[in-house]
């Protein structure tokens, strides 16, 4: 199977926030930062986008500012999540225009959405669009789960639904999409502590936040496993996993941010009502980031 044009260390920029909200220019850099370190594609406005706390013209201004950094030298998988079919239709076509490669979809919503509604949501999504739609299932933050066969049915039920990101940190719910699939439905880590077993067991890429803080290890290891070198590939994992679940326990806007921060990368706090960082855990990740 050749690999897909979306493949290896998916980079989630965090949100730069300065006295008149998104500090467009901060975010540019740290965008062509990325680029520059060697990753394989910029995904703005996941969870370490903070997504769930911008505006409509804040949430343009991130897309517009990103896809211009990038500047065509990656793939930009763009998240367009919204509570709302109509507000995420809206998201999706504006990433589109703008000149997204792909949109990535978490399902979100305050009533519980039975397997009908997740399909109609992403169908309609889909049909008003032309770029792939990456379908994210992280039932943590969304509250929706969507099993690995309803994932593989809407891959093959409609059109622009390519990808899919698993955040479970269920290795099983991998090899069962690939399985289902018969090996067509790329699937992507999300879950970074299961990042080398989900490398091994076939996954196209990793959808990470750990680039804005150790972006040659991320790289380095994904790298590794694709030569089949695993032993390095354990030694990089092994020296990334204390900070990987340090940032995910924490909160990944908070926790990235903050090592931004220590690393003399200012990017302002999260967004209310997200907190910085405490001092306690600054140290720890001060430590973390100097190991």
């Amino acid at each position: 199977m050749p690999e897909p044009k979306i493949h290896g260390i998916i980079a989630y920029p965090v949100t730069p926030f300065g006295d008149n909200g998104i500090d467009t220019a901060r975010l540019a850099a740290l965008v062509d930062r990325l680029v520059a370190d060697g990753v394989h594609a910029i995904a703005p406005l996941g969870s370490t986008g903070e997504l769930a706390y911008l505006d409509e013209p804040e949430s343009d201004a991130v897309v517009d500012t990103t896809i211009a950094a990038v500047a065509g030298r990656v793939p930009v998988v763009v998240g367009v999540s919204d509570v709302t079919t109509a507000k995420t239709i809206r998201r999706a076509k504006y990433a589109q225009e703008a000149g997204a490669d792909a949109v990535m979809i978490l399902p979100v919503s305050y009533w519980k959405l039975s397997e009908r509604e997740i399909v109609q949501h992403y169908r309609s999504v889909g049909d008003a669009i032309g770029i792939p739609i990456m379908a994210y299932n992280n039932p943590a933050t969304s509250g929706v789960d969507m099993g690995p066969e309803l994932l593989v049915d809407m891959f093959e039920t409609i059109d622009n639904v390519k990808m899919v990101k698993e955040s479970t940190g269920d290795l099983s719910r991998m090899r069962r999409i690939a399985e289902l699939s018969g090996g067509r439905l790329p699937f992507y880590n999300g879950s970074n502590p299961l990042v080398l077993d989900a490398l091994q067991a076939g996954a196209s890429g990793w959808c990470t936040a750990a680039p804005n803080l150790r972006p040659r290890p991320c790289i380095e290891l994904y790298e590794a496993v694709r030569a089949g070198d695993l032993e390095r590939a354990s030694a990089l994992y092994k020296d990334l996993k204390p900070l990987l679940e340090f940032i995910v326990a924490g909160g990944l806007a908070t926790t990235v941010k903050a090592g931004l921060d220590l690393l003399g990368v200012p990017v302002g706090d999260p967004r209310r009502p997200l907190l910085p960082l405490d001092e306690e855990g600054r140290a720890e990740l001060k430590n973390l980031l100097a190991g």
